[in-house]
């Protein structure tokens, strides 16, 4: 009887180790952690786009200074921000530069972005980018959804507290925001639901 009860914790040890062999990418994750800020833009007809501010963890900012700092002066500078662009941003299209729009509950996808940067001060790492997303304001709201997320949740991605958002040239529109979880969407086998910019807007009556 004491044979078969080891014989089972061994067989339990046993499966548990492999459990955990196996799992392990999934424990390990995430990697890479962001923090971010929003920079909503409005024109004369409505919201013309966003701009995106992220900063990374010091480790992820050290690696590219290793990579692409070619002069090792501590500074990205144009040439360098272009290979940066090419080798460790411009892959992100593959999962929508992490960035997922509704537009009144309908997906906008986004497939390009402008004016991008990668700044390196202080041995941290900050790119800034700008989302085109054109919609038009009407005497109605308009509520358009920001949810940003790596959907291999290898990258994890958090609102700064301090100014997580802000809008520019918003004189003509009424606006309402809130930032907070965004139930309707969930990664990382529905543990975790992402962080989103909820928006709407209108014409000023």
């Amino acid at each position: 009887m004491h044979m078969i009860r080891v014989k089972k914790r061994l067989l339990c040890l046993t499966l548990f180790v492999i459990v955990l062999c196996v799992g392990s990418d999934v424990i390990a994750h995430p990697h890479v952690f962001i923090i971010q800020r929003l920079k909503i833009v409005f024109d004369n007809q409505g919201l013309a786009g966003f701009g995106v501010e992220w900063q990374f963890d010091e480790m992820f900012g050290s690696m590219i200074s290793m990579d692409f700092d070619q002069n090792h002066n501590s500074t990205l500078e144009p040439a360098e921000v272009e290979v940066v662009k090419e080798k460790a941003f411009s892959y992100l299209a593959e999962y929508d530069y992490f960035i997922f729009v509704r537009i009144d509950g309908q997906s906008f996808k986004v497939k390009w972005f402008t004016d991008f940067n990668a700044i390196l001060k202080n041995g941290k790492l900050c790119y800034y980018f700008f989302v085109p997303c054109h919609v038009n304001a009407h005497e109605f709201f308009k509520e358009i959804v920001i949810t940003t997320y790596d959907p291999t949740y290898y990258t994890a991605i958090f609102f700064a507290k301090k100014r997580p958002a802000r809008v520019k040239n918003g004189d003509r529109f009424v606006i309402e925001s809130a930032i907070k979880e965004d139930k309707s969407t969930s990664i990382y086998f529905g543990m975790v639901n992402p962080w989103a910019l909820f928006l709407k807007f209108k014409l000023k009556s």
